[in-house]
């Protein structure tokens, strides 16, 4: 019996090891990414006032400026998920609506054809119905891990007292 608790505690240690390990290196990956994304946007809002001295192109800059804001909200989410170990669902779909109308916006919308207009109104109505509904949801999720944690020790109990 103290056999077993104590090789449960050496494999829960090495999993805590791995785990911890595989935390540092996604932490890294994501440094790496907030570093890329900062140098491209510092490029780009270097390209736009370049693009100032020439013949103003109102679309160029009004692209320039539309993926900006989507690389410093992709910062931000990035940011968000160092921070709290969790990415953000809403800022995610927030990012996702703004880069589809940004498409629409820089195409204009007589230019887009037919089809692909009721495509995106269908995929934009798909992202506010989940921006709408995820205040349930993760109420939903909460009440799910309310009452886990009593299952789990009901059933750390029932394995101990069979033990």
């Amino acid at each position: 019996m103290l056999k077993g608790i104590i090789s449960k505690l050496n494999n829960s240690l090495q999993r805590n090891t791995i785990v911890r390990n595989l935390e540092f290196f996604q932490d890294f990956i994501i440094i790496s990414l907030c570093l890329g994304l900062f140098c491209v946007m510092l490029i780009r809002l270097g390209d736009m006032f370049f693009s100032f001295l020439s013949p103003l192109d109102l679309r160029q800059v009004t692209s320039d400026i539309l993926f900006i804001l989507i690389l410093v909200e992709l910062f931000r989410l990035l940011i968000d998920h160092l921070q709290q170990q969790r990415t953000s669902v809403a800022a995610a779909v927030e990012i996702t609506i703004v880069s589809a109308l940004r498409e629409v916006i820089l195409r204009g919308v007589l230019e887009v054809p037919r089809d692909q207009i009721f495509g995106i109104a269908a995929f934009l109505l798909v992202l506010a119905g989940i921006l709408v509904t995820l205040p349930w949801i993760s109420r939903f999720f909460e009440q799910v891990k309310i009452a886990t944690p009593e299952t789990t020790q009901t059933l750390a109990e029932n394995l101990l007292s069979s033990d």
